[in-house]
């Protein structure tokens, strides 16, 4: 668990955009039941989190196709919320930061952690923005 000091702003960031921040189990089966696409950000304290995956996510948004739905879970806070989620991201092994697009409640695109560290910003959000113009 970190500090509420350290994540807060970090959370801010998406939360700023229209994200619902998912802290409890229930609120994630609820947020995942959805129809439409679900936007689903495993936010972290991390380098490439701040650097790379909060910012191409901001950027993506600025796409005229977007997903409905927009939430995120804080790994290393959010513990079990982010373990449900994690469970609806199998097969991919668990990382953070990781972002996944959801259509009525099935993963359909995932970006991992390696796909995120050390790419930068605007690679990641037009990968994010195929996902949606495909999907959306």
């Amino acid at each position: 668990m970190y500090p509420k000091e350290i994540y807060e702003p970090m959370k801010f960031e998406l939360t700023e955009l229209g994200f619902e921040d998912l802290v409890t189990p229930s609120e994630v089966e609820e947020a995942l039941k959805k129809s439409g696409t679900t936007l689903v950000v495993v936010n972290s304290v991390c380098g490439c989190a701040a650097a790379n995956a909060r910012p191409a996510v901001r950027i993506s948004l600025s796409n005229k196709v977007k997903p409905t739905n927009l939430v995120t879970v804080f790994a290393g806070v959010d513990g079990e919320a982010t373990e449900l989620v994690r469970s609806h991201m199998v097969p991919f092994p668990p990382s953070s930061p990781s972002i996944g697009l959801f259509k009525d409640g099935e993963l359909i695109h995932m970006i991992e952690r390696h796909h995120i560290e050390g790419r930068p910003a605007n690679v990641i959000a037009d990968n994010l923005i195929s996902a949606f113009n495909e999907h959306c």
